[in-house]
């Protein structure tokens, strides 16, 4: 089977073909346009979404109107407000596409009820959450114990065409720093 969504999922655990066919019965194929939010602020999700292609980002909205981003969701990767999901609470976040994006949309309960009855899905979704959460600490770790340089370095690291990609802005804003912050390391850096 040369599929590039059933090689992922094979890549973080075995998964049999039969399992892969039962993750795609609770699947819907969507594509969604650029600038289009996912998740809504203060939405209690009911979804977790495959990125196939495309870029989102996840941000927090303060009270006074300034956006955080969070993260960076590429292709292949899951993109969801997973503490709303588990919690069956509103999200603190916004998810929204940075490009136009298709997804693997799957529904959250049925997907708890697979893991439930089947070890193998069960264990995939343990493999995912432990990869979602070594993203999360390194992105405190890096947030605590660089300085915006290195942030930016990092991020380069993760992301290699992130200057193309991305908007500077929400770099910036990813980095914890303003534009002007970022022009400056990146003039110093000769990245223009």
């Amino acid at each position: 089977m040369a599929n590039k969504n059933f090689d992922y999922l094979n890549s973080i655990t075995d998964i049999s073909e039969e399992l892969f066919e039962k993750l795609k019965s609770i699947s819907e194929f969507k594509f969604i346009p650029e600038g289009t939010q996912l998740v809504k602020f203060n939405e209690v999700p009911t979804k977790v979404n495959m990125l196939v292609s495309g870029l989102v980002r996840c941000y927090l909205t303060t009270e006074e109107g300034k956006e955080y981003n969070k993260s960076f969701y590429l292709p292949i990767s899951f993109v969801a407000s997973l503490t709303a999901l588990m919690n069956n609470k509103p999200s603190l976040f916004v998810f929204e596409t940075l490009a136009d994006s298709e997804f693997f949309e799957i529904d959250y309960n049925k997907l708890m009820a697979l893991c439930s009855e089947n070890s193998q899905i069960n264990t995939l979704y343990t493999k995912v959450l432990e990869i979602l959460y070594s993203k999360y600490e390194r992105r405190l770790v890096e947030l605590i114990s660089l300085n915006a340089k290195d942030r930016y370095l990092a991020l380069r690291d993760q992301i290699p065409n992130v200057d193309i990609i991305i908007p500077q802005y929400h770099i910036a804003s990813y980095l914890g720093i303003t534009a002007v912050q970022l022009s400056r390391i990146r003039r110093k850096m000769d990245i223009h």
